[in-house]
C-alpha cells in the first residue's frame, strides 16, 4: 500500500511537472510584409512594406507580454510629389512597442490571437531626385576608373519621435519545428500633436513564432 503511495505521488508530480511545460515561456517572432496607409495618411502614402520582430514571456498558455520592433516603409503617392514639386519621396516608421497577447484557442492547431499596446515611434520622411553617384571600380586590365550609378539624391528630410498605440489580430498554424507560421494585421497611429492629423497605417505581416 505504502508502495502504491509512493508511485502516486510520484505520477502527479510528473504529470504537474508535464502540464507546467505545455508551453514555452519565452516567446519569439520574425516576420515580413505588406503596409497599408489609412485614415488620411492613405491620402498621401502609398503601399509599402514592413518587418518585424519581438521577445518576450508567456505567463500561461492564454497569455503573455512581448517587446515588439516594427519597421515600415511607404512611398509618397504621385499626387503629393506634385505638390511639393519633387521626383520621389518616401516615409519610414522604427516602432518599439510593449504588446501584450492573448490566446484565444490555445490547446488548437489553429491559434487565433489578440495583441495591441503602445510605445515610441520613429518617423522619418524625405523627398528625393534621381542622380548620378559616381563611385571607384576595379578591372585587372584597365585598373582603378569611375563608374556613374543610379542614386538619388536628398532634396529635403525630416523626422521625428512620437508616442502611439498599436492592436491587431492574428492567427498562428503549427509546425513540425516546436513552432508556428502566423498571419498578423496590426494598426498603428501615432500621435503627432498638429494640425495635419495623426500617422495611420495597417501592416499586414506573415512569419514564424516559437
Amino acid at each position: 500500500m505504502k508502495t502504491f503511495a509512493y508511485v502516486s505521488c510520484i505520477g502527479l508530480l510528473m504529470v504537474g511537472g508535464l502540464s507546467a511545460q505545455e508551453f514555452s515561456r519565452f516567446a519569439f517572432n520574425v516576420g515580413a510584409g505588406v503596409t497599408t496607409p489609412v485614415g488620411d495618411t492613405g491620402t498621401a502614402l502609398d503601399m509599402g512594406w514592413n518587418v518585424r520582430g519581438g521577445a518576450g514571456v508567456n505567463f500561461s498558455r492564454w497569455g503573455g507580454l512581448m517587446v515588439d520592433v516594427g519597421y515600415d516603409n511607404m512611398g509618397i503617392n504621385s499626387t503629393t510629389l506634385a505638390n511639393f514639386g519633387a521626383p520621389g519621396g518616401r516615409m519610414s516608421v522604427l516602432s518599439a512597442t510593449l504588446d501584450p497577447i492573448v490566446h484565444l484557442t490555445p490547446h488548437r492547431h489553429f491559434d487565433l490571437y489578440l495583441t495591441g499596446g503602445g510605445g515610441i515611434y520613429h518617423r522619418y520622411q524625405e523627398f528625393t531626385t534621381p542622380t548620378v553617384a559616381t563611385v571607384g571600380a576595379f578591372d585587372p586590365f584597365f585598373g582603378f576608373y569611375a563608374v556613374g550609378v543610379p542614386s538619388n539624391q536628398i532634396l529635403s528630410s525630416y523626422s521625428v519621435n512620437k508616442p502611439g498605440i498599436d492592436g491587431g489580430v492574428g492567427i498562428a498554424f503549427g509546425s513540425k519545428w516546436h513552432g508556428k507560421f502566423f498571419a498578423e494585421a496590426r494598426y498603428n497611429r501615432i500621435f503627432m500633436g498638429n494640425r495635419f492629423g495623426d500617422t495611420e497605417y495597417l501592416p499586414v505581416t506573415f512569419g514564424f513564432r516559437w
